[in-house]
């Protein structure tokens, strides 16, 4: 049984919110979940492990042909684990709804010209609406999960701060949560620095404390989406010409899906200065290229917006936006306010913006909530997209 180390914290993520009680940690087999559950167990909860299987890419013998959440060596890690903290593991098999949910989202927005972020979308369908509903079964009354973030109940209700280790903040794919969930989340590694949860790790003599990090588009078992896109989704492969602003043809390109705003490498055109993709015109099946300032914005448009408050903050109040995971932010105004779809002016312009992307607002530590980037030139739904068999290899 651990027992508790010198250098546990007193946690602002209320590891003692509500004494002991019973809390279901999501485990990877990583170092960071590992730590989380052995913090819980140090705290005196009642902590209960629990993995999910998700869906990997058939058709193959390839060790590496699996999901990277989930290989066989995570869940003996995470296993192994459970079994010297004296906890309970289970294993949950969700390959099907991943499968329908996640990769099936992350095939649909390449398909209509956006750049997503399938972290995002597992957070807030499956992590912490599926495994929640899961612990909640158990008579568990908090979800535990390793990522880097802090939630503190205020006078005003509960709040998502980063993490303080600011370079591991996730609070970004987090943002997805509410007022209730918030109430029902544990994050215990978010008041330590990734070094201090290595010492931990080594403190409480586990075995993962040397194992790096997992990698994000855990489905995509070599790390190339263009690889996955080709191999899942023929419509993905549809050539179309390259154009600048004004027209004028420059090449041709492999497919929309292939390409990202920004993009620069890779283009396959020939000019006298550099050129980046600017926009993709899905209706004319054309890659739109420009020079770098002409992917300059001051003015964001963000739909699906969730407020972790439950209301937005007022118009006039200036915030801190991140437009991309590892983007630094950047200071803005709500210009034009709604519950769901909000308007970002920006002082100077903003490079990078890609639709489809998470933009994330801020005060301070504190997460506002946040939503996806929209683009105005495209009115494909993702609901009228054909649907791509990822059952077969």
């Amino acid at each position: 049984m651990i027992k508790s180390t010198n250098i546990l914290k007193e946690s602002s993520s209320s590891l003692n919110r509500n004494g002991d009680k019973r809390v279901v940690i999501a485990m990877s087999g990583g170092v960071d979940s590992s730590v989380a559950a052995a913090l819980l167990v140090a705290q005196g909860f009642d902590v209960v492990g629990m993995m999910m299987r998700l869906w990997s890419e058939p058709g193959t013998q390839s060790k590496t042909q699996v999901n990277r959440c989930c290989t066989p060596d995570q869940m003996a890690d995470a296993r192994r684990v459970a079994d010297q903290l004296d906890i309970p593991f289970y294993v949950l098999d969700v390959q099907d709804y991943f499968r329908d949910t996640i990769v099936q989202f992350f095939v649909n927005e390449h398909l209509a010209g956006r750049t997503p972020n399938p972290c995002i979308e597992c957070n807030r369908q499956i992590r912490f609406t599926y495994l929640l509903d899961q612990a909640l079964a158990l008579d568990a009354h908090y979800l535990a999960t390793g990522h880097y973030a802090r939630v503190q109940l205020r006078s005003d209700g509960y709040k998502l701060l980063k993490s303080v280790d600011q370079d591991k903040d996730q609070s970004y794919v987090l943002h997805v949560l509410n007022q209730k969930k918030l109430a029902q989340v544990l994050f215990p590694v978010g008041e330590y620095r990734k070094q201090e949860v290595r010492d931990l790790a080594r403190q409480f003599n586990l075995a993962v404390a040397s194992k790096v990090d997992s990698q994000d588009l855990c489905f995509v078992s070599d790390g190339d989406y263009r690889r996955f896109l080709r191999q899942y989704s023929n419509e993905s492969k549809n050539p179309g010409r390259i154009v600048t602003e004004s027209g004028e043809v420059l090449g041709q390109h492999n497919g929309l899906s292939f390409y990202t705003i920004g993009q620069r490498k890779g283009l396959g055109v020939a000019a006298s200065h550099p050129l980046y993709v600017t926009n993709k015109d899905t209706h004319n099946n054309s890659l739109i290229v420009g020079p770098r300032e002409a992917l300059g914005i001051k003015e964001l448009a963000v739909r699906d917006v969730n407020w972790l408050a439950g209301n937005a903050p007022h118009k006039s109040k200036p915030i801190q936006v991140k437009i991309r995971y590892k983007a630094k932010p950047v200071t803005g105004s709500i210009s034009a306010n709604g519950q769901r779809n909000t308007v970002i002016q920006f002082d100077e312009p903003v490079f990078g913006v890609t639709p489809g992307q998470g933009a994330v607002f801020y005060d301070g530590d504190i997460c506002l909530g946040g939503g996806i980037i929209a683009d105005p030139s495209t009115t494909i739904d993702t609901e009228a997209v054909v649907t791509m068999d990822l059952r077969g290899g």
